[in-house]
């Protein structure tokens, strides 16, 4: 199987699942998402809100890919692109982090670990900026709402299981913070365990041939 981590530019857009590719929840302010949505073009309004932001903050964006197939994306940008995230009642965003705007993982290629790469894909590249942590709003009742636009806003067990942790407590929207030095010490704490294993092995043991098995007969 193999996984392929992408930005997302205005072509790899186009490989967001129908829905989100015309969802603007994050990209536009209550009034105008629900305008845009009206007059029937909001994958217009949501590839114009790209466009501007590669153009003027750089990639705001990461999917992934699993033997050529879209199995997952993520979203970020600094708080001042994304008008939704005042409305929320543990706004603001700390000055020093960029949000995470939503994360989607395909469902049949859910619990792969892939979320986790996303994840470990923005904190390298927001590291090179000199951010130094991810905010997110995550929902506690994901789910539950009949409210479809609600959706947009991923539950707060993925934040917590790729390492975010509560900054602010609301029974339906807490703000989550990731540091990225924690994320970026993932593959670390992988390569450690990896090389404490072949550490423990002799060299002997390492190039000693491997016999083939042999077959009794009765």
């Amino acid at each position: 199987m193999s996984r392929r981590l992408v930005s997302l530019t205005l072509d790899t857009l186009e490989d967001l699942p129908r829905r989100c590719r015309k969802c603007v929840f994050w990209e536009l302010d209550p009034v105008s998402a629900e305008r845009a949505c009206a007059d029937g073009a909001p994958d217009l309004e949501k590839e114009a809100w790209v466009s501007q932001t590669l153009l003027e903050w750089g990639s705001c964006g990461k999917l992934i890919y699993v033997d050529g197939m879209p199995a997952g994306f993520v979203m970020y940008a600094p708080p001042a692109y994304v008008p939704r995230a005042t409305a929320f009642p543990t706004s603001p965003v700390s000055a020093d982090a960029a949000l995470l705007m939503t994360a989607h993982i395909v469902p049949e290629f859910a619990g792969g670990g892939l979320g986790r790469m996303l994840v470990q894909g923005v904190a390298r590249d927001l590291t090179k900026r000199g951010i130094r942590a991810i905010e997110a709003f995550g929902d506690a009742k994901f789910g539950e709402a009949d409210d479809d636009a609600k959706a947009c806003v991923a539950p707060v067990d993925f934040f917590l299981s790729v390492g975010f942790k509560t900054v602010r407590q609301h029974p339906r929207y807490p703000r989550l913070r990731l540091e990225l030095r924690t994320a970026l010490s993932w593959k670390s704490d992988v390569e450690y365990a990896l090389e404490k294993l072949l550490g423990s092995m002799t060299p002997e043991t390492l190039l000693r041939p491997v016999r083939p098995a042999t077959s009794s007969t009765v």
